[in-house]
């Protein structure tokens, strides 16, 4: 591993926890009190990237202010180092696709408890009126008692209501596309609806071991999340209730209006419904078994 620089401010980088397309995780110290932290920052040759700038402005913008059991902190923003970086609490290098690496299986006994902080944070940060918009296995961080947080809110957007959403005309496509809702691909406003599309798609994924819709190109991969039926739990995992894939399919309705209203109304039914027939039995391994750490974050899928 080659470090840069030693230090980001006041920041002692200690070592890289994780390398994606334009931003880099460290594990840093502060000096002036040896407390750890992360820092999210630019790669060398993002940092005079006006865009990429302004996205991780935007994420700490929105997060700063988002205290919850079940999202990260995100402690400051800073520019004083050459470069912009965002300081987070330190947490889990794991997050829920790694977790299923040895198969969905490792993670099923825990499965309702996974499932229901991944849809509390989605909750709150609806109750705070944001879009997530990129709900996927890869932005949930589980540690090792099994405690789940949200990350990365990139591509958040404020919902729109009133003048605001009448008005509103086409959005930039954004999102990661194995998970993206039919009217997040067709560039509408979205609401929270959109996100609720999403958590259905990761349900599914972390149950199944892969995603409802799967395609040879990116296009066929968005037209079947268009117009293709909704697959069931039931194929790729008999165990499941057919109660809870109903739940399951509700969340995963093409029109908006035929999904739950909110995550509240998700939260209830989830509550309220048993994911399996007969409890999972604790496997032999955990996820965090010969788990290594670091890897690449923002992948394309």
């Amino acid at each position: 591993m080659v470090k840069v620089r030693d230090f980001l401010g006041s920041y002692r980088l200690a070592r890289l926890i994780r390398l994606g397309s334009t931003c880099q995780v460290w594990e840093a110290i502060r000096d002036k009190d040896n407390a750890h932290f992360a820092l999210k920052v630019l790669r060398p040759e993002q940092r005079g990237n006006k865009e990429e700038i302004a996205f991780l402005k935007h994420e700490f913008e929105v997060a700063k202010a988002m205290s919850h059991k079940n999202i990260i902190k995100l402690i400051e923003y800073r520019t004083d180092a050459e470069t912009p970086f965002i300081v987070l609490e330190l947490f889990s290098e794991l997050n829920l696709k790694m977790a299923m690496r040895k198969g969905p299986e490792s993670i099923a006994y825990q499965l309702p408890s996974i499932v229901e902080q991944s849809s509390e944070a989605l909750y709150f940060l609806h109750s705070k009126g944001y879009v997530h918009c990129d709900i996927k296995p890869d932005n949930f961080l589980l540690s090792r008692n099994w405690e789940v947080k949200m990350i990365d809110f990139t591509i958040a957007k404020k919902v729109k209501t009133g003048l605001g959403k009448l008005f509103a005309g086409k959005t930039k496509v954004e999102g990661t596309r194995s998970y993206m809702s039919p009217e997040q691909i067709r560039g509408q406003t979205l609401d929270p609806r959109s996100d609720i599309y999403s958590m259905g798609c990761m349900i599914y994924e972390l149950i199944t071991g892969r995603a409802p819709f799967t395609g040879n190109t990116p296009n066929e991969l968005l037209s079947k999340h268009l117009s293709a039926s909704v697959p069931s739990i039931l194929v790729g995992n008999e165990n499941v209730t057919p109660e809870f894939n109903a739940v399951v399919r509700k969340m995963l309705a093409k029109k908006p209006e035929d999904r739950p209203d909110s995550m509240w109304d998700v939260l209830k039914m989830l509550r309220g419904t048993p994911i399996f027939k007969k409890p999972p039995r604790i496997p032999d391994v955990n996820p965090f078994d010969d788990f290594q750490g670091g890897g690449r974050i923002d992948a394309p899928t």
